[in-house]
Parts: structure tokens; C-alpha cells; sequence
């Protein structure tokens, strides 16, 4: 009989929770590359995954008197991660923007921009700047 820990697990179960994990972790990685990037470009990081308003904000940064809201996709290649990104999702993204800006200076008034970063399967990134107004 075996008393290792863990080993009565469902196989399936822990494949599954082994490619959240590695999902995860893709995302991170996607985020501290972009991160580099924006700073590099001297934009000014005020927040890193932050929630509110029923959503969370990869990253966002300072420009001037406003924000950049960037969200962040990871994926095989850059076609895949822009299709991930889906309407209910920019809803929230937006929600979550308008929380967040209402604690700043001039509250709603707040100067806002939504990129959308793109991280293929290679580490190559694609910024797309007011990706979402459109959307």
C-alpha cells in the first residue's frame, strides 16, 4: 500500500492543475516582459494585477497626468493571444479601470489608454496602444 503523500490524486486532476500551473507562470513571465518594456519607455508602474470593480488590471502605469491600463496576453503566437481577449472580459477590464481612476486626482476625468501586449510562444512582444477602444 502506498502512503505517499498526494497518491490516492487523480491523474487527470493533476495534469490539469500542471497546466494551470505552467499557465500561470507563462503569464507572469508575459507580464514582467512587458513590464520592462513599458518602463524602459519610462512610463511609470503604479499598479501590477489589480483588482476591482469586478476585475483585474495586468498592469497600469502613469503617462503624463493619466493611465495606461494594459492587459497582457500569453500565447502561441500573437493571432491565438488576441482572440483570447473577449468582449465580457474588456467589459471588466473597463470596469475595473473606472474603479481604479477614481481614486486619482481628477477622478473620472482621468486621461485613460487601453493597450493590449501580446507575448507569442518565443518571448516576442507586440504592443497594440488604445487596442480597446475599438473593441
Amino acid at each position: 500500500m502506498n502512503f505517499e503523500a498526494g497518491s490516492d490524486e487523480n491523474p487527470a486532476l493533476k495534469k490539469r492543475q500542471m497546466r494551470g500551473r505552467r499557465a500561470y507562470l507563462a503569464g507572469q513571465a508575459a507580464e514582467a516582459t512587458v513590464d520592462r518594456l513599458y518602463q524602459k519607455k519610462g512610463y511609470e508602474i503604479l499598479a501590477r494585477r489589480w483588482r476591482g470593480g469586478g476585475g483585474e488590471i495586468d498592469l497600469i502605469y502613469r503617462d503624463g497626468g493619466g493611465c495606461v491600463f494594459v492587459e497582457v496576453k500569453q500565447s502561441s503566437d500573437f493571432d491565438r493571444a488576441v482572440q483570447s481577449l473577449r468582449p465580457a472580459q474588456i467589459r471588466r477590464l473597463m470596469q475595473a479601470a473606472s474603479v481604479f481612476v477614481a481614486g486619482e486626482p481628477k477622478g473620472q476625468m482621468t486621461d485613460m489608454r487601453f493597450d493590449v501586449a501580446l507575448v507569442n510562444g518565443r518571448g516576442e512582444t507586440e504592443i497594440r496602444e488604445n487596442a480597446l477602444w475599438a473593441a
